[in-house]
């Protein structure tokens, strides 16, 4: 069956929960340098930013906006990320990894990606994670074969739209006018301004952007945060805010003509 539309997804926050994997690196490659541990609201608050989808790039940041004295090279804070987040070398056997990316729950099950072919939906991923990272969740833990995927290092960080664009490009057939609708999900202000950037290249093309808060916000005693941040998100130009990862083939079918 030809696909009737293409549905490209982020995966940390969208795919996986990193609030105690990626987050948590932030958190502890601050202190690291620092001795603070920035609240998960200041994490917010910069991602809401929109260009601060590199968590390498977002701890240095909290680390200069912390006023610390002496910024650490990038290349050393990378390595010490590194070591909280994989605990082992990340082109090495991920069996010797002892990280907190073991520590990541699934938010989808793989039927979810048979369900959305059965409705003729093509998918794929554009995520900024780390290529062994984004190839551990979706080939070893998710079972899927050989995934269309950007990740970092594949092209330029969202929210340039370089990458998603290919992707898109490559699962549509081609895009342009009468080409197949685009829509993306993601969970960050950068995510929706991805889309919103491809748009001014590729007027004629449909594009949606769909988001979704992150794990740590779906908690009950979040609610008024989970709120702030849905808004932040329709304020960026999200063109649906959905509760779950899982409800989007609703939302997509909702959204085709």
């Amino acid at each position: 069956m030809s696909p009737r539309a293409v549905l490209l997804f982020d995966i940390d926050g969208v795919i996986r929960d990193v609030g105690g994997s990626y987050r948590r690196a932030i958190v502890e490659t601050v202190q690291h340098y620092s001795g603070v541990r920035p609240e998960p609201s200041a994490i917010d608050s910069l991602k809401a930013e929109g260009c601060w989808n590199n968590d390498w790039d977002a701890s240095l940041e909290l680390l200069r906006r912390g006023g610390l004295a002496e910024l650490p090279a990038f290349e050393a804070l990378v390595e010490v990320f590194n070591g909280f987040y994989f605990g082992g070398d990340p082109e090495g056997d991920p069996g010797a990894w002892q990280g907190f990316i073991g520590t990541e729950p699934l938010l989808v099950e793989p039927s979810f990606f048979d369900e959305l072919s059965g409705a003729g939906v093509a998918w794929g991923f554009v995520s900024g994670a780390e290529p062994p990272s984004a190839r551990f969740v979706l080939e070893q833990r998710l079972g899927l074969n050989n995934p269309p995927l950007i990740a970092m290092g594949d092209a330029p960080d969202k929210p340039d739209p370089t990458g998603f664009l290919r992707l898109a490009a490559e699962l549509s057939g081609g895009l342009g006018s009468g080409g197949l609708p685009v829509a993306y999900l993601g969970d960050t202000v950068a995510d929706v301004l991805t889309v919103q950037r491809a748009r001014q290249q590729q007027s004629a093309q449909t594009f949606l952007s769909l988001a979704v808060a992150p794990p740590h916000l779906q908690a009950p005693e979040a609610a008024e945060r989970r709120s702030r941040y849905e808004a932040q998100l329709l304020e960026a130009g999200a063109d649906a805010v959905i509760p779950n990862t899982t409800a989007v083939l609703t939302a997509l079918e909702q959204a085709l003509p």
